[in-house]
């Protein structure tokens, strides 16, 4: 076993993650934006090794979530243990601020509960503070509130079932903290602090905010930022310390189509008081990312985030989510592996279009190089009916199996939505399949997300598909792949059945 470990430490999209620590377990939360189960849940016993435990909002209960809202949904949601309860706060920047509550972190969590109907307030983290009295701290989302670089502080219930005031802002970024937002409320010492990203996502860097009283004056200073390293716009995150007197900071790098990976940062707090997260850099009380380390003194407890699966109960595992709230029949869990309904196709302009189809059950992508492959049997029932395997993001492309007039087609459905919103699809026929349909479909992902697709029948050699197809980011996500049943027709009865998902990392 090697004594160092590399980041990013999970090389996967979880957005603006928060951590608590809790005995010898941490609990790490990310936004999850349209995608349903939401809110995921990941643990570790040793801050390097995660799985993915639970989702703490089941269904997104708000109007619209039924259909893809791309970009939509939760963000920036903190984690904190308090009174012997689980609480996680998060925004959906059209509805409000919510939080939900657990005993049980693996358990289930109770129905989000609206602290705040507004719109544009975002990434709430909460305090308990001494003295018994409950503090929310919150950012603005410019484009509902019209107000950026801004952070405001609120009077909680202890409950956390209740705002008590207003509010007052505490701290305005503008114009040495552009897009400050994200933030995460501590005490320490007696003094309370702020850590919160600014600069943006692509090229920002971590602030911390300092103060003797909860409605200030407030001390800035900018702690972690790119310096001499690869890792661009480390920031947003969460500080945890351990029993063993270290300290940690987790963030975020936005690598584009693959979303913003996590990285873990060692934190020390230096004789000035001000924490100094990463490595010492070249300007002074700035530190800049490690990309390798000396491991934290936790037992090594090795796990892994899920991605291959067999669909053993006939239901996908917890890795997978759906583009919106799922309908109870689109699976249909009869047997070993996974049958999906060909539910219908949804509609663009009149026309059906795979991106806002909401029944695309999808996964995040999970390394920078790697190779999926599924099996698959089609059990179509009219003209119109497909499934197979999709790359989605805002380019994106699937595989399919496709149900014409009198013979059964693979092809290859791809599409695009520009900066304008005009959204692009065709369908490519690739092969006739009627007299020999493929039984796997597979997809390796190279660097830069260059996709190239193949398929075999029983017996049979592997088959390429040209073009090859460059894969895109989502709407504030990355690009993600999975499986998917459709069909042109609204009642169609048809089925399309994956008996496995095998994802092998390179």
């Amino acid at each position: 076993m090697s004594l160092f470990y590399g980041n990013p430490i999970i090389h996967a999209d979880y957005a603006d993650p928060d951590i608590i620590r809790t005995g010898g377990d941490f609990w790490l939360v990310s936004s999850s934006f349209n995608h349903v189960p939401g809110l995921p849940l990941l643990h570790s016993r040793d801050l390097i090794h995660w799985t993915l435990v639970n989702h703490v909002v089941p269904r997104l209960p708000f109007a619209g979530y039924d259909g893809v809202q791309p970009g939509k949904g939760i963000w920036a949601p903190s984690i904190r243990y308090h009174a012997g309860r689980y609480w996680v706060f998060f925004s959906i920047p059209d509805d409000g601020i919510f939080v939900c509550h657990s005993a049980d972190p693996l358990g289930e969590w109770s129905a989000p509960h609206c602290l705040k109907q507004v719109s544009g307030w975002i990434d709430p983290c909460p305090l308990w503070d001494d003295d018994g009295r409950a503090w929310l701290v919150h950012a603005f989302a410019y484009s509902r509130s019209g107000i950026k670089n801004q952070l405001q502080l609120i009077e909680m219930a202890p409950d956390a079932s209740r705002l008590l005031d207003e509010g007052q802002i505490i701290f305005d970024g503008t114009p040495s903290h552009p897009t400050l937002e994200g933030p995460k409320l501590y005490k320490r010492g007696g003094e309370y602090w702020i850590f919160a990203p600014a600069g943006g996502v692509k090229r920002g860097w971590q602030t911390v905010l300092r103060a003797a009283r909860l409605p200030g004056p407030w001390e800035s200073r900018d702690v972690l930022h790119q310096g001499e390293t690869p890792i661009n716009g480390p920031h947003q995150g969460g500080w945890v310390a351990l029993e063993n007197g270290e300290h940690w900071f987790i963030h975020f790098q936005d690598k584009g189509l693959y979303g913003r990976v996590v990285h873990l940062q060692p934190l020390r707090w230096r004789e000035d008081g001000w924490p100094l997260p990463g490595e010492p850099s070249d300007e002074p009380g700035k530190g800049q990312p490690v990309l390798t380390h000396r491991l934290p003194g936790l037992p090594y407890s090795p796990c892994e985030i899920q991605t291959s699966d067999d669909f053993a109960d006939g239901r996908p595992g917890k890795q997978w989510q759906w583009q919106a709230n799922p309908a109870d029949d689109w699976v249909n869990p009869g047997r070993p592996g996974l049958r999906l309904r060909c539910a219908p196709m949804a509609a663009w302009d009149g026309a059906p279009a795979l991106y806002t189809t909401p029944q695309l059950l999808l996964q995040k992508f999970p390394a920078v190089r790697f190779s999926v492959c599924c099996g698959v049997t089609p059990d179509f029932q009219r003209s119109g009916d497909e499934g197979g395997l999709v790359v989605y993001g805002e380019r994106y492309a699937a595989l399919a199996l496709h149900q014409g007039q009198d013979r059964l087609l693979l092809g290859l459905r791809h599409g695009w939505i520009s900066e304008r919103g005009i959204l692009t699809e065709h369908w490519v026929p690739v092969a006739d399949i009627t007299d020999c349909p493929p039984s796997e479909l597979a997809c390796d992902v190279g660097y830069d997300g260059i996709c190239h697709f193949r398929y075999r029948a029983a017996g049979q050699a592997w088959q390429a598909v040209s073009p090859r197809f460059s894969a895109g980011a989502g709407k504030w996500v990355g690009a993600k792949i999975g499986l998917y049943a459709a069909s042109s027709q609204r009642d169609s009865g048809g089925h399309v059945h994956f008996d496995s998902f095998t994802v092998d990392s390179k």
